[in-house]
């Protein structure tokens, strides 16, 4: 996410370019103003900003930049400069060893896997930590303690330490820092052994084998979600060689869990595992779990969940027969026993049961209900994902429907970033029949009042309005509406001819949330929440949406693009 604000600070010319093509004063009719440019000023006490700016600064410093083209053509370069960086930060490998880590890779519904395993463990009166990405709102949800983000004041001390440490002996390095998520990584390794948490949950990043958790020697279980096609670019354009790079965490000796998987994924997990002297284990259906309650309640919604829940039940009680049991080996460390078959169900204990339907994790499936307006959030950005979004919002809108008070209005908010086909993503979307479907970027706000915590300089604005454009003209083209000629970003009165208006283009966050609920969230109508206001001819658009008794708004496409929501609507967390 970034804050529309920020962005034209840092690039001017750029600016000016736009300026004269008529493209930012005609997003969605948008009037033409915008405010001051200048950086704000410094407040006293604002520390935490001051870290996060800081941080910001290694997404695009020249040295990480060099950094990811150097070892873009070998990768394993990659793991021996992340040791690097751990050295110099005062940590070693060896300690890493002593947070007793559960480390989690794949490509769908890691981070639930996780959720749901730290839930569970926590629930047993055990103190964890909780290392995963991308942040919703704030950066500091990245490194959790005991299911919370650290506080601010913490993670402003526990980040200068390290990045002091780095920033003194960069000199003696040829003056290279960290990139953005190694630094983090780091970071959550030493804010874990700082506050001596009894457990560690490692969510990968990307991929497996070349990815800097990977750095971990000795899990004590790890675990791999669903696989499909993503960050094809990094990790290979098929199943196998996606599956090759995700089986890279695996360790001798150390049991490995994964959820049923396309028949090439498998083949090459089992092989991955035994070139790797690691026993690997199937996860049986959640249903083969026999519970004294009936049917196992989950804490997160979609039936996608239940494949990641048998996960997280067995590395939680993988990892507790280890803590509680550590003479004996569960359920087999030979490799010759396991080569993939599906380990026995067991009975959950009340405390699994609890913390299965217990677990929240913020923007995957997240209903919110604000008055007439009803939020359906999910992150989907892969084929497979968006699938199991469009199963669970179909059901879950058509329950909501059913409880309305009169017709209901259904609106699509969407954006993709990087190299997901978003035309596919879309073309799936098109079953939910949708009264609009409205774009934007992952742009929070157009005037200067967000944090640093929503700022990404990898991406500039005019790829992410292209990309918003492109995703309309997709829209326009699976709904049968034919392309559209000469397509601009909504100068003056319409981007479409009136007749067929149900798309709109938007240039931040906050301005197509205010448009799609025209006032009827009172989260949104704070007048604190002003954006750059939208010509009337938009506004007239809006008949069918102040006309209908409730909106229900299905946003998708990127969890960045969930988390600038909940920036909005949930204030609590962004503050």
């Amino acid at each position: 996410m970034v804050c529309m604000s920020s962005v034209w600070q840092r690039g001017s010319v750029f600016a000016a370019r736009l300026g004269k093509q008529g493209w930012a004063c005609s997003l969605a009719g948008l009037s033409h103003r915008y405010y001051s440019t200048k950086t704000a000023p410094q407040i006293p006490g604002m520390e935490y900003q001051d870290a996060i700016c800081t941080l910001n600064t290694l997404q695009t410093n020249a040295s990480a930049l060099e950094q990811v083209r150097r070892e873009r053509g070998h990768p394993q370069l990659q793991l021996q400069a992340m040791r690097g960086f751990l050295e110099r930060a005062g940590l070693t490998v060896e300690e890493l060893d002593h947070l007793n880590i559960i480390h989690v890779t794949g490509t769908k519904g890691k981070g639930s896997t996780c959720a749901f395993t730290e839930q569970i463990l926590r629930s047993y009166g055990f103190r964890t930590g909780f290392y995963s990405s991308p942040h919703l709102v704030q950066v500091t949800e990245r490194i959790r303690i005991n299911g919370q983000p650290i506080g601010k004041e913490l993670f402003t001390k526990y980040f200068w330490q390290v990045y002091g440490r780095l920033d003194e002996t960069k000199d003696a390095h040829g003056g290279t820092m960290p990139a953005y998520f190694r630094f983090l990584t780091i970071l959550a390794f030493h804010v874990f052994l700082q506050e001596k948490v009894d457990l560690a949950v490692i969510e990968v990043g990307i991929g497996g084998a070349y990815d800097c958790t990977n750095i971990i020697r000795r899990p004590w279980v790890c675990g791999i979600s669903s696989l499909g096609i993503d960050h094809t670019q990094i990790l290979g354009d098929t199943i196998e060689k996606i599956a090759w790079q995700k089986g890279g965490i695996f360790k001798p000796g150390v049991p490995a869990f994964t959820v049923k998987q396309p028949e090439d994924a498998m083949v090459m997990l089992r092989s991955r595992a035994k070139e790797t002297r690691c026993p690997l284990w199937v996860c049986p259906e959640l249903e083969d779990y026999q519970a004294d309650c009936g049917p196992l309640c989950l804490g997160l919604a979609g039936q996608h969940q239940r494949s990641n829940a048998s996960l997280a039940l067995q590395l939680s009680h993988t990892w507790l027969q280890k803590r509680c049991l550590p003479d004996k080996s569960f359920p087999s460390t030979s490799v010759e026993n396991t080569a993939g078959r599906q380990v026995a169900s067991f009975k959950p204990s009340p405390i699994m049961i609890k913390g299965l339907a217990d677990t929240v994790w913020p923007g995957r499936n997240q209903t919110l209900k604000h008055g007439a307006v009803t939020y359906f959030l999910d992150g989907a950005h892969t084929m497979r994902s968006m699938q199991a979004c469009v199963h669970w919002f179909r059901e879950t809108a058509a329950q909501h429907e059913r409880n309305a008070s009169g017709p209901v209005a259904r609106v699509l908010l969407f954006n993709a970033t990087g190299e997901r086909d978003s035309a596919a993503m879309l073309k799936l979307l098109v079953p939910c029949h949708f009264d609009f479907a409205v774009f934007c970027p992952n742009i929070t706000e157009a005037i200067a009042s967000c944090s640093a915590d929503q700022q990404n300089f990898n991406v500039s604005v005019k790829n992410m309005l292209t990309r918003c454009l492109d995703n309309e003209r997709r829209w326009h083209l699976h709904n049968g509406m034919g392309n559209i000629k000469g397509t601009q970003l909504l100068i003056e009165d319409s981007l479409v001819p009136e007749k067929k208006a149900d798309s709109l283009v938007f240039p931040c966050i906050l301005s197509a949330l205010q448009w799609i609920t025209q006032g009827r969230d009172s989260v949104l109508a704070d007048p604190a929440k002003r954006d750059l206001p939208v010509k009337p001819s938009i506004m007239a658009k809006a008949a069918s949406l102040c006309d209908a008794a409730e909106i229900h708004i299905l946003i998708t496409g990127s969890l960045h693009l969930v988390g600038g929501v909940l920036k909005h609507l949930d204030t609590a967390s962004s503050k």
